[in-house]
């Protein structure tokens, strides 16, 4: 179990965030389309997470944005933005802010991502959701960055989530 602050309440996690140089699990999420996805499907790529809360808040949507503006022209990259939401919820939360050049994937069908990968919230207000997190995956689904983000109401480390990219 990790440790976060939500507005400077403690709040936890169902684990930990995966190891470094460990095997990244596979996923099952959903695409905007409502396609299924697994990690599988991005073989060959380096991956960056970006786990939040919800795409509803402008924080969430700021970093989706950060992130896919940061990439922009790799082709050897994509950035991940996975959340609880609505596969619809997401598109128009990102289409409003201007989000482009990232894949929307939502848990809607299953925690299991979150379980998986030890960010879901297991108590407090937001408990069922995923912990804002950043996981960054090599092209040979190699977890070579983690950040649980201390407390859920700041960015993450753009910086260096992007040097492990």
């Amino acid at each position: 179990m990790a440790t976060f602050t939500l507005q400077g309440n403690e709040t936890h996690t169902n684990g930990d965030l995966p190891a470094i140089g460990s095997d990244a699990a596979d996923f099952h999420l959903l695409t905007v389309k409502m396609q299924d996805v697994h990690l599988a499907d991005y073989k060959g790529k380096k991956k960056l997470l970006n786990i939040v809360a919800s795409l509803d808040t402008g924080l969430c949507v700021t970093s989706a944005k950060t992130f896919g503006e940061a990439i922009q022209g790799r082709d050897d990259a994509v950035v991940l933005v996975v959340s609880a939401d609505l596969p619809f919820a997401q598109q128009r939360a990102c289409t409003a802010g201007g989000v482009e050049n990232v894949e929307l994937l939502s848990m809607m069908r299953t925690k299991a991502f979150a379980k998986d990968y030890g960010v879901l919230i297991t108590d407090g207000p937001l408990a069922g959701l995923a912990a804002r997190s950043v996981i960054v995956i090599d092209e040979n689904d190699k977890v070579v960055y983690t950040q649980l983000v201390p407390e859920l109401s700041t960015e993450p480390d753009y910086e260096a989530a992007l040097a492990a990219l």
